[in-house]
């Protein structure tokens, strides 16, 4: 997600995250309510409309879009066979509306813009002991080991099938659980070689006085 965003000067870039990460939410709530295949495919000419008013190349949202299209087809099939094909074309409508919503959210807004947004929506909860900004500090380094796990993946893939043994689960999992593992480590220690301690959060039942 560090590469994802795509820098302009759009309208749809200027607008607050956290009014877009709350569009975001509400709309995808409200797509599991509303129904009707004109209805869904007018929500995708007004996000075509967006997309070309931002300016985003196509190529960039297909990339993030390819994977889950695979799921689409047997997803419409399905209800094709079992269902009825406006069932399913209203369902793949649906699930295309929200990830296309999601892709404009995630290709307009700036990583560190929505981990800020995420960290203040937590901060009512420093009564109850949850710590903003440990939160904060939590999604930017999961966000950030996501495309490292993925290159450590491939190259352990890439290393057993020279080997012989891509068809084996235990030797790809094993390797890439031992990385996983010692990369955490040598970040636990880098954080406390630099003495990071985030403000403490005591939850209220255990405040005295």
């Amino acid at each position: 997600m560090l590469s994802l965003y795509v820098p302009g000067d759009s309208f749809v870039h200027r607008a607050p995250a956290a009014a877009k990460l709350a569009i975001l939410v509400i709309c995808g709530a409200a797509l599991f309510v509303v129904s009707g295949i004109p209805v869904h495919a007018a929500e995708l000419a007004l996000l075509a409309g967006l997309f070309h008013a931002a300016r985003l190349p196509w190529r960039d949202t297909f990339r993030q879009l390819r994977t889950a299209l695979i799921f689409l087809v047997p997803i419409f099939l399905f209800h094709v066979f079992v269902t009825d094909w406006t069932l399913g074309l209203e369902t793949v409508l649906r699930i295309l509306v929200l990830l296309l919503l999601a892709v404009l959210v995630t290709l307009t807004t700036r990583t560190t813009d929505m981990i800020d947004v995420l960290e203040a929506a937590v901060r009512p909860l420093r009564h109850v002991g949850v710590n903003p900004s440990k939160t904060g500090m939590m999604l930017s380094m999961v966000i950030r080991f996501i495309p490292m796990m993925m290159r450590e993946a491939q190259e352990v893939l890439e290393a057993q099938r020279a080997r012989g043994l891509d068809r084996n689960a235990i030797a790809l999992l094993m390797p890439l659980l031992i990385k996983t593992l010692k990369m955490a480590d040598d970040l636990s220690e880098a954080i406390e070689a630099r003495g990071y301690d985030p403000e403490p959060v005591v939850p209220v039942w255990r405040r005295k006085g």
